[in-house]
């Protein structure tokens, strides 16, 4: 039987039978993966320390089923610090189950890498926890193909920085509004959340702070437009 060999984020794991585990991984190149990890609750089990949460693995199975064979596991890297803080632990799961939930069985690398990204953002403790939901909200748009018209207005008119704006869900762009809840700081920063490739680069961006929680309140409203969170 023919071995695979590759890197992967644990998504979930679920304990079975004795002494086993259930594992849902995201791999870079197998697509979402489901394993089982025999034996791996036993003190000395070899493959315990390649399947711990928040981490990169290097891992190896076999099988062609729903439920493949995990055979073995070596940790690549871990973002340990994310469990030093309890919101940024919460987050860290929160990130996991919407990634699991979101992705079908043969998603490509590039959820792999988007997962990866936020993980080493959120262990970084100066990065703020806003910040990387807005990202991590926008780039789940993007790879959707719903990302939102950042450059015209409902009237297709260039956005204006002395206009203030709301926001059109069934068409996924801005309209003026006068009395309108969003300017050209918050378009700022959700074009900066759609073209960067880290969210850790938001950090450097002055003043985000009063606009990160409005802008991330809207990315997640504007992804609930299309998938269940």
């Amino acid at each position: 039987m023919k071995q695979t060999t590759t890197t992967a984020i644990v998504l979930s794991r679920t304990d079975f039978g004795e002494a086993d585990r259930i594992l849902t991984v995201l791999t870079a190149d197998q697509g979402k993966v489901r394993l089982l990890a025999r034996g791996v609750r036993k003190v000395k089990s070899k493959l315990a320390g390649g399947i711990e949460l928040f981490s990169v693995n290097d891992i190896s199975f076999l099988g062609k089923g729903e439920v493949r064979t995990l055979t073995s596991s070596r940790m690549q890297k871990h973002y340990k610090n994310i469990v030093k803080d309890v919101e940024r632990t919460m987050f860290g799961y929160e990130a996991l189950k919407l990634i699991n939930r979101i992705t079908e069985d043969g998603a490509g690398q590039e959820y792999f890498d988007l997962l990866d990204s936020t993980l080493e953002a959120i262990d970084e403790a100066d990065v703020e926890l806003e910040l990387i939901r807005l990202w991590l909200y926008m780039q789940l748009l993007k790879l959707g193909g719903h990302s939102p018209n950042l450059k015209t207005d409902t009237k297709e008119q260039p956005l204006d920085e002395k206009q203030k704006y709301s926001f059109d869900y069934k068409k996924m762009s801005f309209s003026v509004a006068s009395n309108g809840h969003y300017n050209s700081a918050h378009i700022k920063l959700l074009r900066l959340g759609l073209s960067l490739n880290s969210p850790i680069k938001l950090k450097n961006i002055s003043d985000s702070s009063k606009t990160a929680d409005v802008c991330q309140q809207l990315s997640r409203s504007m992804l609930e437009q299309f998938v269940r969170l």
